[in-house]
């Protein structure tokens, strides 16, 4: 009987055990531990504006999972536990992504990774684009919109989506065919908005290799082409507007920066030196090249060019890696001795993942790159690089400034993204970084984010947002959120 007494005891005492493990490791559903708060900010009314990032592009594409994926419905969601309202989106017809208009397919399919290359998934696009959504709509993120597109009338015309001058996907739900963005996120008078733009302004340059041109010191925006960088001091007059109107009635808010382009594994993916030859490729190439080196010297002789930039235009191979050859508009110009712009790239160099949807690496198992030389648009060189950095930093440095005077949170998207492109940011068991296809971070066009990377920009949001107004958000866990979507949905 004591035996029994003496068991009955054991057993007791792991059940209280047992209990009180589990108290002490009941997750609590804030930052702190202490109730949830929404701090000194009201978040009945939430409007987030910006541009694919927003909307929640993935894969190349916009679709109804990306969508709910977006970092901005999770913010909504992490709202609604203190009073936030309903987020409306423009949500898509079908998870295949893709656009048509009048019938006739102007956007493809979304991504899929099929175990050896990301291709586009089966189907056919359903979402017509002169088909009208009704209604306001709290996501006002436009794909492919730059800075000054938020405050273009017109922006949402259908008639001018075939002529470039308005956007197909916010033809499907502005409010007219003359309104801007801008007026319909204020005509909603949110209490709350979160506002991401500016990428559009530098990428569209950087990812065609700058076949655009740098519009510093030109203010002239109706001037500007697809893939041009917007002038500093337009960007820096728009966004101080964007910012007056949206807080003109008392509305609180959070900002973010521009990431580097370069961070992104578009940029990163395809290395400088990615020809690896054998030595008998090395010995054709090396006397393919000499009657180039030779025109270099005889321009260097002849005083057209510099003996450092004779070298640096040198090409040269050697078994194992080597430095591909590129198109370099930035040479000096040697047409006169029929001699091209060509050099090999170095570490400062971006050899771009993709142009047009053909993979750069399919360049180089053709020839090109070696016997070659890859084209401009393929390159993002060291001086246009530059170019990229110079306005993005101008344009952060309007970001800041604009944060502080309004009273805004701000997030630092751009140091989030060179972590994740670094060292990885880690969260629940999980490590996120950018390499393609595998780190978690990025989906399969090498720009957008994955699910998770879009859980990542979340996160940095509501600890900026905590900062600032007092809010005690707990972070969301990257276990929730795939790394890539799958064929179907």
């Amino acid at each position: 009987m004591i035996k029994n007494f003496k068991w009955l005891f054991l057993v007791s005492l792991t059940f209280i055990a047992c209990n009180n493990d589990d108290e002490v490791t009941t997750k609590p559903n804030s930052s702190d531990g202490l109730p949830l708060t929404a701090g000194s900010a009201n978040f009945s009314k939430y409007v987030a504006l910006g541009n694919s990032l927003t909307a929640g592009f993935s894969d190349n594409a916009l679709f109804i999972e990306g969508q709910k994926g977006s970092y901005t419905n999770i913010l909504a969601q992490q709202f609604a536990q203190v009073g936030g309202g309903e987020f409306k989106i423009p949500y898509m017809n079908d998870n295949i992504g893709g656009l048509l208009l009048g019938g006739f397919q102007i956007q493809g399919p979304r991504l899929y990774f099929n175990g050896a290359a990301p291709v586009p998934v089966a189907g056919t696009p359903s979402t017509e684009v002169t088909t009208k959504l009704t209604g306001s709509f709290n996501n006002l993120g436009v794909p492919g919109a730059k800075s000054y597109h938020l405050l273009a009338a017109g922006y949402g015309n259908p008639a001018g989506v075939p002529l470039g001058q308005a956007n197909p996907y916010y033809a499907r739900f502005a409010s007219s065919a003359t309104s801007k963005i801008i007026d319909d996120a204020t005509a909603q008078s949110p209490t709350f908005f979160s506002l991401w733009i500016g990428n559009n302004d530098v990428l569209g340059y950087a990812t065609s290799g700058g076949t655009g041109v740098n519009r510093t010191g030109d203010p002239n925006v109706a001037s500007y082409g697809a893939n041009d960088i917007t002038d500093p001091g337009a960007f820096a007059g728009v966004y101080n507007t964007l910012a007056t109107n949206l807080t003109a009635n008392g509305a609180k808010g959070v900002v973010a920066n521009i990431p580097y382009v370069t961070s992104v594994p578009f940029f990163t993916t395809v290395k400088y030196n990615a020809a690896t030859l054998s030595a008998a490729q090395v010995a054709a190439l090396n006397s393919g090249y000499a009657p180039y080196n030779g025109g270099l010297q005889l321009a260097k002789n002849a005083g057209l060019i510099t003996e450092q930039e004779r070298l640096d235009r040198t090409i040269t191979f050697a078994t194992g890696a080597n430095a591909l050859v590129i198109v370099d508009e930035y040479l000096t110009n040697l047409s006169g001795l029929s001699l091209p712009s060509y050099r090999q790239a170095t570490a400062a160099d971006y050899i771009l993942l993709s142009s047009g949807g053909v993979s750069a690496q399919a360049h180089l198992q053709a020839g090109n790159g070696t016997q070659f030389p890859l084209a401009d648009k393929w390159v993002l060189s060291k001086s246009e690089t530059a170019e990229v950095k110079t306005a993005t930093d101008l344009y952060n440095a309007t970001i800041s400034s604009v944060a502080t005077s309004k009273g805004l949170a701000f997030v630092d998207a751009n140091a989030a993204l060179v972590q994740v492109a670094g060292s990885g940011i880690s969260n629940g068991g999980f490590t996120v970084t950018s390499a393609f296809v595998t780190g978690g971070g990025f989906s399969l066009d090498g720009v957008h984010p994955s699910p998770r990377g879009y859980a990542l920009i979340a996160n940095k949001f509501l600890q900026a947002i905590n900062l600032k107004y007092g809010s005690n958000f707990k972070d969301v866990d990257f276990g929730d959120y795939r790394i890539l979507f799958p064929s179907v949905l």
